[in-house]
């Protein structure tokens, strides 16, 4: 980290009156090199020279704001004023936290200049922390925790949100998977390639629509180049915890013309180990000699999580004078095992409960017919991405973003195909960058997305649906002295439709007693389900004010609504991945003698009103950051536990979907509604919700190379009459204290979660627990560029840790004591 500040002096310059020019000193007036200078709504940018000078072919007139950063620094914005060639010096300290710009909104911004909090990881932050998910490389991030469905597929959860709330993209474009569905779905991205990930933490509906409204994961990958400049990186490593080998490349270069760009990894692992003294089986009380036995034999592995993955992307840009226009192909494919899946036909391998009936013949036949549950994961992607500056009255841009999807994904039981997830995406973007006036600077954006998402076969717990989205976006900003005012608005067109189901209705069941006709269940009539039409809106309004020298503070307003997903609105069946029997929202609970459900409920989009206060120091030796939300959201769907089994409802028939030996995967949870190996029975509802709490992050370099950095966060959810909402993560604090001097860099960290007990109905409490952390790292200058060589170690006092958000907290803890050796060069 350097220790000097620096100033920007813009200078008129002899024989350059038609051009933008300039230097970039520290306050002792030593340059700058590398710092990069843009002007703000054009695709004009350079970089500082060895003497920190700078030229852009712009004129003063034209260049309204003007951008800098560089590495360890504060970043400014310049607000030029016309034709005045009166030279500016304007010193900037340095920054102890890392501040990046945010390529996830259409207008500029960077981590310490938003009112709406965001995090980016980035160059080597991001390195340290890449995990073989999404889930677990972010879990570490303010305000960002872990769905965790065992090692093998993990969604981010932020601030206690999840699955249809929180958009995952790739370069902005949705990744299209099966992610959002059902937490056992891996999201479909890799990190190893990023260049940086960006979250933006609170309702995003402005920029991505209603889908968003939790917040959003942006992946940010070079597989469509903006510039030909010539880079490239390579690393590989390897995983003690279960023998994982990864190795990941990716080039860029070109010519004046044309830029080129390809990259790919790959990563193989075995089943992962978890600290001894975890129990792999259900918690039940009344489990038998056979389950004991078996723990036993099992203990310290997690069967049935191994995975295999790999991908690659190609790319190419038409390099313009006024910006590019390139496309690119990507291809990911994935095999892994999923814990707490197997079907255990004869072998209770997971702690799955049998009939009682059945369970002498299991322990006769135990190991014979194991039903190890795959999942295997192909996507196509195809992306045309384009950025292009203009000089017209009305318009200083055009952004475009076009994307294809075709993903599937097959589980697979004994080399036999269950079920087929597929989700086909066809998505389009413009962004018009329009002109300033009066000082507001802004864009308008156009969307439209069509998908079509389908599960078949035995755990088709939802019908295949298409939907629609057209939406159109209005944003604004304008410089006023120390504030920066942000407005927004978005407005949305959702279309949801499904194919019909089969379904017998209640009262059709009772006339075919009466009338005791030999047709008895004969065959279901078909349910037609209505088209849905929904109009969700949102508006936005925040403010930056730099209110002293290295403070600033952000105040953001949002109201927002969601659609509801096709998931919450149409599933009747069995969710294995979540052991549940899962009802939508559009079936009414009816509890009599006989319980049932009726179609035809009344649905609505949720509405969110979101408040977010930050307070930032952002330069100087000490830096820190404080977020303080409220959300409340009217409409709120979530996941009821009724209390029922899927036997009470007489129009389910086990043996016909065979998932008689299935349990729910949070066991403790239904002691009392696994009689039998039923499944519970969660049905979608809405009700009025409240989410709130903090998080804050602090960073000290209280000498030249150590620093230390703390941080902390909680997360409150309730229901607004009574009651709390389902998996909401725990208070936890975090700090680490790291070294960075002569090419070496050391750091130790350790983060505790304390216990879960503010629970929703029929949910257990998790115990607290603190994971330990450490490494070593060495750079040096090598033929293949800057190269690190690093060994880290993870979870090192071996602590047994489970995680209250995830469905599988009772049978796939943490993994236990890990080491990580490897190697990443830069060129």
């Amino acid at each position: 980290m350097k220790k000097t500040a620096f100033s920007l002096a813009l200078m008129t310059v002899s024989g350059l009156a038609n051009a933008l020019s300039g230097q970039v000193t520290d306050a002792a007036g030593n340059p700058i090199s590398g710092a990069a200078v843009e002007v703000i709504g054009s695709q004009l940018h350079t970089r500082t020279d060895e003497q920190g000078r700078f030229s852009l072919d712009a004129a003063s007139e034209s260049a309204n704001e003007l951008h800098i950063n560089a590495p360890g620094y504060s970043h400014r914005t310049l607000r030029l004023a016309g034709s005045d060639a009166t030279p500016l010096r304007i010193t900037l300290r340095r920054s102890v936290i890392e501040q990046i710009d945010v390529t996830a909104t259409p207008l500029h911004t960077s981590t310490m200049e938003s009112a709406q909090p965001v995090t980016v990881l980035a160059g080597d932050g991001l390195r340290r922390k890449q995990a073989a998910t999404l889930g677990e490389t972010l879990k570490n991030e303010v305000g960002v925790h872990s769905t965790y469905f065992g090692p093998v597929a993990s969604s981010p959860v932020i601030r206690g949100l999840s699955g249809p709330r929180v958009l995952i993209t790739q370069n902005s474009l949705d990744v299209s998977d099966a992610s959002r569905v059902g937490p056992d779905h891996v999201v479909a991205t890799e990190a190893l390639t990023a260049q940086q990930i960006e979250i933006l933490r609170g309702p995003a509906t402005l920029f991505y629509g209603s889908g968003a409204i939790g917040g959003v994961v942006n992946v940010v990958d070079d597989r469509v180049p903006s510039s030909s400049e010539s880079k490239g990186a390579f690393q590989f490593g390897h995983s003690t915890v279960n023998s994982e080998e990864d190795a990941s490349f990716a080039y860029t270069g070109g010519g004046e013309q044309f830029a080129f760009h390809v990259d790919g990894f790959t990563r193989k692992g075995d089943n992962y180990e978890i600290p001894g003294a975890a129990e792999l089986a259900s918690d039940h009380d009344h489990e038998n000699e056979a389950h004991e036995e078996h723990e036993e034999h099992s203990v310290g592995i997690l069967e049935n999580s191994a995975s295999d993955s790999k991908g690659f992307n190609l790319g190419g840009s038409w390099l313009l004078d006024n910006g590019f226009i390139g496309l690119a192909y990507g291809r990911l494919e994935r095999v892994n095992g999923i814990p707490g899946h197997s079907h255990a036909h004869g072998d209770d391998e997971h702690g799955e409960e049998l009939h009682e009936e059945e369970h002498v013949e299991s322990e006769m036949h135990a190991h014979e017919e194991e039903a190890e549950v795959l999942s295997d994961l192909k996507q196509d992607r195809w992306q045309l991405i384009s950025e292009l500056s203009l000089d017209n009255n009305l318009l200083s841009g055009v952004n475009t973003r076009i994307g294809y999807t075709d993903y599937e994904h097959v589980e697979i039981e004994n080399n036999t195909t269950g079920t087929l997830f597929q989700n086909e995406t066809v998505q389009a973007r413009v962004d018009l960058l329009l002109q300033e006036m009066s000082g507001w600077r802004g864009a308008v954006s156009i969307e439209g997305k069509s998908s079509d998402f389908s599960a078949v076969g035995e755990e088709a717990f939802t019908s295949p649906s298409r939907t629609d989205t057209l939406a159109i976006a209005l944003m604004q900003e304008k410089h006023m002295g120390d504030f920066l005012w942000q407005l927004g608005a978005r407005v949305e067109k959702v279309t949801i439709e499904a194919d019909p189901i089969a379904w017998e209705s209640h009262e059709h069941e009772h006339a075919e007693e009466h009338e005791g006709e030999e047709h008895e269940h004969e065959e279901a009539a078909l349910l037609e389900f209505d088209e849905l039409d929904f109009t969700p809106y949102s508006v936005s309004a925040g403010v930056v004010w730099d209110f002293a020298a290295d403070y600033n503070a952000g105040l953001s307003l949002t109201h927002a609504q969601r659609a509801p997903s096709a998931s919450e609105l149409f599933s009747y069946g069995p969710h294995i991945g979540t052991g549940s029997f899962e009802v939508g929202a559009l079936f009414d609970l009816h509890v009599t003698d006989e319980p049932h459900f009726d179609y035809g409920s009344d649905v609505q989009e949720e509405v969110s009103n979101n408040l977010d206060l930050t307070l930032r120091k952002h330069s100087g030796d000490i830096g820190w950051v404080v977020n303080l939300f409220y959300n409340q959201v009217g409409n709120f769907y979530y996941e009821r536990d009724t209390g029922f089994t899927s036997e009470d409802f007489e129009g389910h028939d086990h043996e016909e979907h065979d998932h008689e030996e299935h349990t729910h995967e949070e066991g403790e949870e239904h002691e009392h509604a696994h009689d039998h190996g039923a499944l519970p029975v969660y049905v979608f509802e809405q009700a009025d919700s409240v989410l709130y709490g903090m998080e804050a992050q602090l960073a000290w370099q209280f000498s030249e190379p150590f620093t230390l950095t703390l941080w902390g966060d909680s997360i409150r959810g309730k229901l607004k009459d009574g009651g709390n909402l389902p998996r909401i993560p725990p208070v936890r604090l975090g700090g680490q204290l790291t070294y960075a001097q002569n090419g070496w860099e050391a750091g130790f960290g350790a983060s505790h979660y304390f216990e879960q007990d503010k629970l929703a109905e029929l949910e257990t409490a998790t115990d607290g627990y603190t994971l330990v952390e450490a490494e070593l790292g060495y750079t040096f200058a090598s033929n293949f560029g800057d190269t690190t060589v690093f060994l880290k170690g993870h979870n090192l006092t071996d602590e047994e840790a489970r995680v209250h958000a995830s469905f599988l907290k009772n049978r796939a803890p943490l993994p236990g004591r890990s080491f990580s050796l490897g190697m990443r060069s830069t060129f």
